[in-house]
C-alpha cells in the first residue's frame, strides 16, 4: 500500500522553514511520503535531509531588501513613512502574491496529496485543501490567528492594558487586502466560489474545520483557557541533533581552543551597513574580554579571523547553543527556541515582528534581560547586555531549569499524532 502524501507549505525567511522541515522529517518517520514547498533558495538545504522539494518563487522575500523594505523593518523615517512605504510594498507583492497562489496550486495539481499542513503565509493553501476536499491543518510559530486576552498578537501590542483580544482584530485587517486576490484565484483558478469575509482568507467555510497548531511549548507561553478546543499547542517543532548539519572543522577547533565563546547571529535580517554592525559586535565582545563566534547570515557580517572571535555564514543552533556562554540573537521563534531548549541565557535585539514578544517573554521568563533594540544596538550597550547575562548565575539556573523542562517536549510528534488522525478522519 502507498504511503500517504502529505503537502508541508511554508514561506519566509530561514525562521519560517526550519520548523517545516523538522515536521516534514516526523511525517517521514511516520510513514508518509512528505513534499515540503518553500522558497527556492531552501531548496539545497531541504533536499540535505532527504526531502522532497516543492519550489516556490523568492520574488517576495526580494521585496525585503528593496528601500521602502528597509524602511518597514528597520524604521527610522518616522511613523507616516513606515506607513507609506508599507503599502508600496503592499501594492509590489500583490502580483507577486498572486503568482505564488497559482504555483502552490500547480504543486498540489500534480501532486495530490492525502493532507495540507500550512504556515498562515502560505495564503493558497487552505483553498487548495478544500478544491481537493482534503483535510488542511494550519501551523503557526507565534500567536498572531486565534485571538485570546491572555496576551496580544504577536506583531500587534498596543500598550494599554486590557486591549490583548483587539489586537487580532488588526491582523484580521491586515487580511482584508487580500481577500480580493484570493478571490480571483478561487473563481478563476480553482472554479470555487467567493469568500465574503476577511476571516474566511485562512479559514474558509468549504475548507471544514481546520486545526491551529501553534508549534510554541506551553512551557514558554502556557495555552489560553479562553481558545477554542481547534487551537493546539504542541510544543516546538524542532530537528535536534538528530538531524543537525554538522559544524565546520573551524568551529569545533575554535571552541576547542579556549573558554565557551558568546555566539552572536542575527539570522535572515539584513543590515543598511554590515561592516558598522561587525565593528559594533566586535567592539562589544572586546570590551568584555570574551571570545566569540559570529554568525554572518543574511546581514553579510564579516570580520576579520583573529585568536577572540570566529566569523562563519551560519551555525547548526542545536549542537552549538549549549556550547556557549550567553546568545546574542534577534528574538525569531526559531532561534529563541534553541535558546531556550540549550538552557543558555540570551541577549535579544529584537528588530521587527514577533521578535519583540519574545525578547519581553524571555526577560519576564528571567532567562534573558530586557530586550536591546536592535536599532538602537551599540558598542556600550551590547557590552553591557553581553557582561551582565554572563555574570547572572540566577539567570543561568533559571535557564538550565527552562530547558530541563522542555527536554520532555515532542512538539513534532505531537503534531504528526494530529496530522494522522486528520487524515484517518478521527479529529483532534
Amino acid at each position: 500500500m502507498a504511503p500517504k502524501s502529505a503537502l508541508v507549505m511554508t514561506y519566509g525567511t530561514r525562521g519560517d522553514v526550519e520548523p517545516f522541515v523538522a515536521l516534514a522529517l516526523g511525517l517521514r518517520d511516520a510513514g508518509f511520503a512528505p513534499t515540503l514547498a518553500a522558497p527556492a533558495r531552501f531548496r539545497s538545504s531541504v533536499e540535505a535531509h532527504g526531502l522532497a522539494f516543492a519550489e516556490l518563487s523568492d520574488a517576495v522575500l526580494g521585496l525585503i531588501d528593496s528601500p521602502d523594505g528597509w524602511t518597514v523593518m528597520h524604521g527610522g523615517a518616522g511613523i507616516w513613512a513606515q506607513i507609506a512605504a508599507g503599502m508600496r510594498l503592499a501594492r509590489r507583492a500583490a502580483p507577486l502574491n498572486a503568482g505564488l497562489m497559482r504555483q502552490a496550486w500547480a504543486i498540489a495539481a500534480a501532486l495530490r496529496p492525502d493532507v495540507i499542513v500550512f504556515h498562515p503565509k502560505a495564503t493558497a493553501a487552505p483553498h487548495i485543501a478544500e478544491r481537493l476536499e482534503i483535510p488542511a491543518i494550519m501551523g503557526c510559530l507565534q500567536p498572531m490567528v486565534v485571538p485570546t486576552r491572555a496576551f496580544p498578537a504577536s506583531t500587534v501590542e498596543l500598550p494599554l492594558p486590557g486591549f490583548n483580544r483587539a489586537t487580532y482584530a488588526l491582523v484580521r485587517l491586515a487580511s482584508a487586502r487580500l481577500r480580493a486576490p484570493v478571490n480571483r484565484f478561487r473563481t478563476q483558478t480553482l472554479a470555487l466560489p467567493p469568500i465574503r469575509h476577511a476571516s474566511e482568507v485562512l479559514f474558509p467555510p468549504g475548507a471544514g474545520r481546520i486545526p491551529v497548531l501553534h508549534a510554541i511549548s506551553p512551557e514558554v507561553l502556557p495555552r489560553p483557557a479562553d481558545w477554542p478546543d481547534h487551537a493546539l499547542m504542541t510544543g516546538y517543532w524542532r530537528r535536534g541533533d538528530r538531524a543537525e548539519v554538522a559544524p565546520g572543522a573551524d568551529v569545533v577547533a575554535f571552541l576547542e581552543r579556549g573558554t565557551a565563546p558568546v555566539y552572536v547571529g542575527f539570522g535572515s535580517m539584513p543590515s543598511r551597513d554590515p561592516q558598522d554592525l561587525a565593528r559594533t559586535i566586535t567592539g562589544a565582545l572586546r570590551r568584555c574580554g570574551l571570545r566569540g563566534v559570529i554568525a554572518s547570515g543574511w546581514a553579510g557580517l564579516a570580520v576579520d579571523p583573529g585568536e577572540d572571535v570566529l566569523c562563519v555564514p551560519e551555525l547548526p543552533h542545536a549542537w552549538a547553543f549549549p556550547r556557549m556562554c550567553a546568545l546574542v540573537h534577534l528574538g525569531g521563534a526559531g532561534t529563541t527556541a534553541e535558546a531556550l531548549v540549550s538552557g543558555i541565557p540570551s541577549v535579544v535585539c529584537p528588530a521587527f515582528g514577533d521578535q519583540g514578544f519574545w525578547a519581553r517573554r524571555l526577560a519576564a521568563m528571567g532567562v534573558s534581560l530586557p530586550p536591546v533594540s536592535r536599532r538602537r544596538l551599540s558598542e556600550r550597550t551590547l557590552a553591557e547586555a553581553i557582561q551582565a547575562a554572563v555574570g547572572d548565575d540566577g539567570m543561568r539556573q533559571r535557564a538550565k531549569a527552562v530547558s530541563a523542562r522542555l527536554a520532555g517536549e515532542d512538539g513534532v510528534g505531537r503534531a504528526v499524532e494530529i496530522v494522522v488522525r486528520a487524515v484517518n478522519g478521527s479529529g483532534d
